[in-house]
């Protein structure tokens, strides 16, 4: 049973960081595209960034440049290092993985597996 758990979360003012952390169990971790999305309150869950087995990471404009996905294969954990966090980043973040070699899209729809959230609050 594929399982993914987020950590990380919490409340920061505008311009500090955080790291999520996604720990995964269940398939084999590195054959499948993985990505972390957000969700805020009255909005559409979106897409923040997403990484397929060749490492090679893809991210929404709006966090490009401040927003770094990475994996750890020895320890099965995603991560997504957030700097220079802005209030328009406060929502819930979510992990998601599909069994796919090589992202689809960013698009919520085209993950299968998704974690329980971690909720990022930024302050002004």
């Amino acid at each position: 049973q594929v399982q993914l758990v987020e950590s990380g979360g919490g409340s920061v003012q505008a311009g500090g960081s955080l790291r999520l952390s996604c720990e995964v169990s269940g398939y084999t971790y590195s054959s499948y595209c993985m990505g972390w999305f957000r969700q805020a309150p009255g909005k559409e869950r979106e897409g923040v960034g997403i990484i397929d087995k060749s490492g090679r990471a893809r991210y929404a404009d709006s966090v490009k440049g401040r927003f770094t996905i990475s994996k750890d294969n020895a320890k099965t954990t995603l991560y997504l290092q957030m700097n220079s966090l802005k209030p328009e980043d406060t929502a819930m973040y979510y992990c998601a993985a599909e069994s796919r070699y090589y992202c689809r899209s960013m698009l919520p729809v085209d993950f299968t597996y998704w974690g329980q959230g971690t909720q990022v609050t930024v302050s002004s």
